[in-house]
């Protein structure tokens, strides 16, 4: 027979995202909106071992919806790893009374939750926070759209020096395993060339194009690098390459960084995020478990957590046909 939840636990875990805030705030106000009790687990899993938690309602999330970061905090836990780790925390949220948990993070949060479910049968539903939107089930995780703005911006102004000075820049951006932001900051920002993980340029067709952007009169380039991507060691071992086979070129090098990650999030990120949070948490009321909300086609669907973990975000083809177009 499924048990009745009455109070259900929320917390945050892997690399903060902006509208992680917002999320949190969602799942607090649909839990008072439905009468149930909402807890705030501190620095995630570790937090869940440690028995850091905090009843949360309708005013302790007044004004975070702006707000970059997470307010529960979110910290990697080594411990939770283990048997005996999961035996403790499940014995704390058991004592805490907590019926259900919302996790808010990437693939290792709910790979832990999926774990968790499986040695305790504990209801666990998921929403994807990471900025570089590489969970499959979803068109959008929550950050991604603030991360892009924020590095269209930059390249806006490296470009304004780029082209003060005549010079190529090498601009890296997240992205260890997909190239979302790369691509589409990289066509947001008329990037010259833009190098992901799921394309390997290689280095002759790079000097090709940096060559004939040169001839067409170009007196700057901006190159956009993922940091996974695959046609050097890394960005400056590349800026030296190019330096030796083109010495005409003035060559920079930008490390964008957790600049990426910070900051407030975008309209389209606090709306995603509120729309997440009443999905996740009436999806757990209406007896469902192991899913991650996600948004496809602009609806609020539900994937199962297995296939989140295990599938693979693809890259959209058109875009880079429209990437090269552009770089004529």
């Amino acid at each position: 027979m499924q048990k009745t939840i009455k109070k259900i636990g929320v917390l945050t875990s892997g690399g903060d995202s902006p509208g992680m805030n917002a999320a949190i705030r969602s799942v607090v106000r649909t839990c008072a909106y439905h009468h149930i009790e909402c807890i705030g687990i501190y620095r995630g899993y570790e937090g869940m071992i440690e028995g850091d938690f905090k009843e949360m309602g309708p005013r302790s999330v007044n004004n975070i919806v702006n707000k970059g970061g997470t307010v529960l905090k979110s910290a990697r836990s080594l411990e939770f790893r283990t048997p005996e780790g999961r035996q403790k925390a499940h014995k704390n949220l058991v004592d805490a009374g907590i019926d259900a948990l919302v996790v808010i993070g990437g693939d290792g949060t709910f790979t832990g939750g999926l774990v968790f479910n499986s040695e305790f049968g504990f209801p666990i539903m998921g929403i994807p926070g990471t900025i570089d939107n590489d969970i499959y089930g979803t068109s959008h995780t929550l950050g991604y759209d603030t991360a892009l703005n924020t590095v269209v911006e930059v390249i806006d102004k490296i470009r304004d020096t780029a082209s003060s000075h005549n010079r190529l820049f090498f601009v890296e951006v997240m992205g260890r395993d997909a190239g979302h932001i790369a691509l589409n900051a990289g066509i947001g920002a008329g990037a010259e060339e833009i190098l992901i993980p799921e394309e390997d340029l290689g280095l002759d067709r790079l000097l090709e194009s940096l060559k004939k952007s040169k001839a067409s009169g170009k007196s700057s380039s901006i190159v956009v690098i993922a940091e996974g991507d695959k046609i050097g060691k890394n960005v400056f071992e590349l800026k030296d390459y190019v330096e030796a086979n083109l010495p005409e070129y003035d060559v920079r090098v930008s490390v964008l960084g957790h600049m990426q990650r910070g900051g407030s999030p975008s309209c389209f990120d606090r709306v995603l995020a509120s729309r997440l949070g009443v999905k996740a948490v009436e999806s757990l009321l209406e007896g469902k478990s192991n899913f991650m909300v996600g948004l496809q086609n602009d609806k609020v669907n539900l994937t199962p957590l297995e296939q989140a973990i295990k599938g693979k975000s693809e890259i959209d083809r058109e875009l880079l046909r429209v990437s090269d177009i552009m770089s004529t």
